[in-house]
Formats: C-alpha cells, structure tokens, sequence
C-alpha cells in the first residue's frame, strides 16, 4: 500500500480541535459568576428583609402592648400617633377618625391642653373627604405620596416621599385609618409585605373602640360629656344628699341655676361647635369660681346648676355674681377668628329642711323650682344678672 495512502489514514483520524473553545469556556465562567453574584446579592436581599420583618415583627408587638395598655382615650391617641412615630422613626403618623355625631370629639374635650399634643388627630364626618381612596380601602395601600390624594391624610407633614395607609376597621365598617408617612421613597411600596401593617390596624381599631366606649360608660352615668361637669341625675342625687345633712347640721342649702344669654344666637350664628366650645368655657369658668364643696352641674341645654352645701341665699349671691363676672369680663373663642361676649342669667334660691322632713326629693324639686324662677326673673329683667328669691323653701 502506498505510503501516501498511510499518511492519508492517519490524518483523518486526527481529532479535530476547535479554537474557539478556550473563549466559549471562559464566556461560560463569566456567565456563572455574574449568575453566582446575581444568587448572592438576592440572598442578601432576603436575608435583610427577613431582618427586617422580625424587627417590624417585635416593635409591632411591643407597640400594640403600648396601646392596649393605654388608660385613657386621650393617653392612646397619644401612643398612636407619637410613640408609633417615634417606635418606627417616621416622618409623620396621622390618625383620621370617623366621627359624624361629634362624639369622640366631646369625649376628649375634657382633657384640654393634652389635645393640644394630638394635632396629628383629626375628627371628620365622612371619610372620603380627606381621600378619595378611603372609599374602597379594605387592606394597607403601600406608595408614593402624592399631595393632590394624600395631603390632607397629612396636612402638617412636609417633604414626604411614601406612605403607608391602614385601615382601621371594625364589624366591617371602616372607622378610621392610620397614615405614616417616610422621607424615603422606598421605605413604603407596594410590594413591600404588609401583614404587620395590617395586624397593626386591627388592633388599634379595637384599642380605639375600646378606650371611647370606657370614656362613654364613665361619662354617661354622672357626668355630661360635652363639659365634663356632673349631668342632672348627680345633681338631684347630691342635692338630696346635701338637704338631708342641713337637716342634721340645720344649715341651709343654696341653689343657683345658671343660663346663658342669648346661647341660641350662637348656634344659629356660628354653629353647633362653636356652641359647645362656648359651652365647655362657660363651665370651666363656673368651675373656677365654686369651693371644694359646692357641686356644679349642666342641667340640660344651655343651662347650669350649682349646689353650695351650708349655704345662705346671700352666699349664693356672692357666688352667682362671681361667677357673671368672670364668664363676661374676657370674650371667649367661638372660632378661630371670632370671640364672643358671653354673659349670663342667675337665679339663687335656698332651701332649710325642717325637722320633720323625710321626702328629700320633693323638696329638691321645689329648691330647683324656686331657683329656676328666680332665673327668669333675671332674664325678664333683662339679662346679664343675678336674682336671688326672697323664699327660704321648707
């Protein structure tokens, strides 16, 4: 066989090498480094998202301690607003309450100066006033702010870049909502895990109802919401009470029923806010003006009461013009821009139970009646004064 025919065989049997293979090779590793880069960027990702969540996780749960250990309406409105911000370093945390009788609004006014500290809580009648969203909010919506739906969600916050918006729900009724706001665009997002967010509402919707229906009980039994003073059924009770110890101690009892003038025009004039803020005023300024002994009442309406236990008609007198001087020497704020002049209408009256006399009731009814009589004698008068009855009641 010829020897080309041999160098022939052998050379088809020479393995073919391909030159590109060394490139494709490393093209390979550097597809599966980036992938590896890629793994372990996600796994940090999830590893610091977890972190995360477990530290959501425990100041949720050491915050909803907070609120349900609120002891007041006024201490949890406090933990809401303040301790949440401050718990999850927010920007902002607003709380918008569904309120259309005004009823949680009365129930704080008592507290005062502390509400000055809650500006971050707003009362309103219907929801959707203050976000169009609100109407179809059933879970948090997690996104970015935007002024035109969300400012008055957060009407003194500046600067915010996302916003959480929790619903506050209750017997599947939407009573509020909880809004914190973050300077970071991406602290809230839509898919950021909103599980404790919502959790989170749940209870603060139930610590809310809670703590109003605690306020509601302890007032509506012997105390008028609106202005913190006794309601009518303590006053008959104590006037009963203070009759049978001047009975005892044979001093007399001294009633003064109080109405302010004109009250009627303020309703009409600035509404029916207005009135109450005159309203609960008008009792602090009573309040201010009694002794440690004396007990002060709304009777109803516009109208008020105070019993001075051992008192003469001439106490209550003295009494009754204190307390016209200090309600119409300093107008007081109907509105922001508008103040009033309020003055008064007083009757006085006193009652000295004789020793025979065992039905308190009926004799509270006739004091209250004779002070109210004298009452209108001030008003027939022409207002702005006292009148004190001539009739020591028996």
């Amino acid at each position: 066989m010829p020897s080309s025919g041999s160098g022939g065989l052998q050379a088809m049997r020479r393995p073919h090498i391909d030159t590109r293979e060394p490139d494709v090779l490393a093209a390979r590793i550097v597809q599966l480094e980036a992938e590896n880069r890629a793994l372990q960027a996600r796994l940090r990702e999830l590893t610091e998202e977890a972190s995360r969540n477990e530290s959501l996780l425990r100041k949720t749960q050491e915050r909803e301690l907070e609120l349900l250990r609120a002891g007041s309406l006024t201490q949890l409105l406090e933990r809401i607003v303040h301790g949440l911000q401050a718990s999850y370093q927010l920007a902002a945390v607003g709380l918008t309450l569904h309120d259309p009788q005004h009823e949680i609004r009365h129930l704080l006014s008592g507290d005062g100066p502390a509400l000055e500290e809650l500006r971050a809580v707003q009362f309103v009648d219907v929801l959707v006033s203050v976000a169009p969203q609100l109407a179809a909010l059933e879970k948090p919506w997690l996104g970015p702010y935007q002024a035109a739906d969300h400012e008055l969600l957060l009407p003194r916050a500046r600067g915010i870049g996302s916003i959480a918006i929790i619903p506050l729900r209750r017997n599947d009724q939407l009573d509020g909502v909880l809004v914190f706001g973050s300077y970071d665009r991406k602290r809230f997002t839509p898919d950021l895990a909103s599980d404790f967010l919502a959790h989170l509402g749940v209870v603060t919707a139930i610590c809310i109802e809670n703590a109003v229906n605690r306020a509601r009980l302890l007032r509506s039994g012997l105390t008028d919401f609106l202005t913190g003073f006794h309601n009518r059924r303590y006053l008959n009770a104590r006037l009963r009470e203070e009759l049978a110890r001047a009975q005892r101690s044979g001093q007399p009892v001294a009633c003064l029923m109080i109405d302010v003038d004109h009250f009627k025009r303020i309703n009409d004039q600035y509404g029916h806010l207005a009135g109450d803020a005159v309203l609960r005023e008008v009792a602090q300024r009573i309040d201010a003006e009694m002794r440690m002994s004396d007990t002060g009442a709304r009777f109803g309406g516009d109208e008020f009461a105070i019993v001075l236990p051992q008192g003469t008609a001439a106490d209550g007198e003295r009494v009754g013009n204190r307390v016209l001087r200090a309600v119409r020497e300093k107008p007081i704020q109907v509105t922001p821009e508008v103040t009033e002049t309020i003055t008064l209408s007083i009757g006085v009256a006193a009652a000295a139970p004789a020793q025979g006399q065992r039905d308190f009731k009926v004799l509270a009814e006739r004091l209250i009646s004779e002070a109210d009589a004298a009452l209108y004698r001030a008003k027939s008068a022409g207002r702005n004064q006292v009148a004190v009855s001539e009739t020591l009641v028996t």
